[in-house]
């Protein structure tokens, strides 16, 4: 399995990328918000990747983070979905945008992406609403697959060391922490998660403290 991958960007296509790693070029597949965050070709680059088995093919599919890789996973595996539609979902709703859709059973936002009908879309969010929860809390963790470019192009590139959290976490990382700081006090993992989606979704640069608060005023009882 090959999980991950740093080289050069050699070119840029409508979907995919070669990645030059020591004479070998590699095609991965990635998402439109993937390809366009990547530098220019000549680039070092790296990306987590995800290796599709076929039959008769053979496909990479490359993801800035962990959490991303994640949920294209997960998608892959809700009937109906494959990795282009997968692909779709994450392109159209960025790794928080499908958590926070899912979490608040925002089917529509999912049937936004291309190629998704209505039917795909209430089923992934009927069978994957309970992995957001999990997902979310992952945001603080999950690095991110980015180099530093040495400037020399015969070498492969040196590895970011992963950066020190701010105090005031920005989402999705704020989110996590709020997700986490509601289950602490006794939330469900599905209601913390809605709240705190409903919260980010308001307020996304809120950060922890102003979600949490937010979240605790939409979790307390009506009337």
């Amino acid at each position: 399995m090959i999980g991950r991958i740093a080289g050069r960007l050699e070119y840029r296509g409508s979907d995919h990328v070669l990645i030059d790693v020591r004479g070998v070029g590699y095609i991965v597949h990635v998402s439109d918000r993937t390809l366009a965050q990547l530098p220019a070709p000549g680039a070092a680059i790296a990306l987590y990747t995800e290796l599709l088995v076929r039959e008769d093919l053979l496909q990479l599919f490359g993801f800035p983070t962990l959490l991303e890789k994640e949920w294209h996973r997960l998608l892959m595996g809700v009937q109906g979905v494959g990795a282009k539609a997968a692909m779709a979902i994450l392109s159209t709703l960025g790794a928080d945008g499908v958590g926070r859709a899912i979490a608040l059973g925002d089917w529509n936002a999912v049937r936004a992406a291309p190629g998704i009908g209505p039917k795909i879309a209430q089923r992934v969010v009927l069978e994957l609403k309970n992995k957001a929860p999990g997902l979310m809390a992952m945001a603080v963790t999950a690095p991110a697959a980015a180099v530093i470019d040495t400037g020399d192009a015969g070498d492969l590139p040196e590895v970011a060391a992963p950066a020190a959290p701010p105090q005031n976490l920005p989402a999705p990382a704020a989110s996590a922490e709020a997700l986490s700081a509601l289950i602490n006090l006794g939330y469900s993992h599905g209601d913390a998660a809605s709240a705190v989606a409903q919260a980010s979704g308001s307020e996304p640069e809120a950060g922890t403290p102003a979600l949490i608060r937010a979240a605790l005023r939409l979790l307390a009882p009506k009337g």
